[in-house]
């Protein structure tokens, strides 16, 4: 689809780098310490000193360990949604671990609710899946999210396991798909390789979730890096945050493409993906592209039906396992 291109960074994109770098040194994140980045590169080089560490909980004496894995998702409504791309995740999990019990936890309460209403379908949220596990005699924890970054949810998440550290001999965390420098190359790949069929005159527009968080900044860097692997037919933009709407139609009345497909960066291709992307509203991203005079198409797909996606999930719940086994 393209050829990588090696380019200096440009102005704003050090300036960018910088006001990251600086806000993460100031949330203690990151140190000060640490080379001031000038790339995109450079800035995902110092992500990676953000590491994930087991938690350790109360004293178990001699009590025999039995550890589990706790896969959370921020949830769907919608079935087809759940079983293509979270239930697959979570088999995924179970046949690279399968002397582990998976368990499972949502943390969209609006989204359990209305599927206890509607379905009778009860699903746990963190509090009640860790309480299910206590019961059931697991000591050490390994969680790991379906999260696409770590924002919001999975900070709550966190913190809503965390409340029951002295419960458990240790809690062990994964890391959203998005953390570190191979992460985002990995899914560049991956989505890449989902589109390779995509013509050099049409364009694909993803849409992401988008949060007030600081992590939202890895949805720009990954649409600069679709562009620098050679893909710049390939736009990343977001629901709620930056790169809007807005931003994405600039890119494309340039480029004019001849068509665009529209598909979902999310794990699952669910109401977001349904009505706000693929809806007959006016505010929809496919009508409004089509009110520019595009030909659009739609791809109701999520992240987690790529299997390479799945299986970079289960690369990140591997790492947690392996520090959670050096206690």
């Amino acid at each position: 689809m393209g050829e990588n291109v090696t380019q200096e960074p440009s102005r704003r994109e050090q300036t960018a780098c910088l006001r990251i770098f600086e806000c993460l040194c100031g949330k203690g994140l990151l140190s000060s310490s640490l080379p001031v980045p000038r790339n995109l590169e450079e800035l995902e080089a110092a992500l990676e000193q953000i590491q994930e560490r087991p938690y350790r909980g109360g004293a178990w004496g001699n009590k025999e360990r039995k550890q589990a894995i706790l896969a959370v998702s921020f949830g769907t409504s919608f079935e087809e949604a759940r079983v293509a791309a979270i239930e697959a995740i979570e088999k995924d999990f179970a046949a690279a671990f399968p002397e582990l019990p998976v368990y499972r936890a949502w943390t969209s309460g609006m989204i359990r609710r209305k599927l206890l209403r509607t379905e009778g379908l009860a699903i746990d949220g963190v509090t009640e899946a860790m309480e299910r596990m206590l019961r059931d005699g697991v000591t050490d924890v390994l969680v790991q999210p379906t999260h696409i970054v770590n924002g919001v949810e999975n900070d709550q998440m966190k913190a809503d396991a965390l409340a029951w550290q002295e419960s458990f001999r240790s809690l062990t965390f994964g890391t959203p798909l998005l953390t570190s420098q191979e992460d985002c190359r990995l899914v560049v790949e991956a989505v890449a390789e989902e589109f390779s069929g995509l013509k050099k005159e049409e364009a694909l527009v993803l849409m992401g979730h988008g949060t007030t968080h600081y992590a939202n900044s890895v949805y720009a860097a990954l649409d600069y890096q679709f562009k620098d692997s050679g893909y710049p037919n390939i736009h990343l933009g977001t629901v709620e945050a930056y790169p809007s709407m807005e931003s994405l139609l600039n890119q494309l009345r340039e480029a004019r493409p001849s068509r665009v497909v529209l598909a979902p960066f999310m794990i699952v291709a669910g109401d977001h993906a349904r009505n706000d992307m693929a809806g007959e509203e006016e505010d929809s991203w496919k009508h409004r592209l089509e009110k520019e005079g595009f030909s659009v198409s739609c791809v109701l797909k999520g992240l987690g039906e790529y299997p390479a996606v799945r299986q970079l999930l289960v690369r990140h719940l591997r790492d947690a396992k392996g520090q959670a086994d050096e206690l």
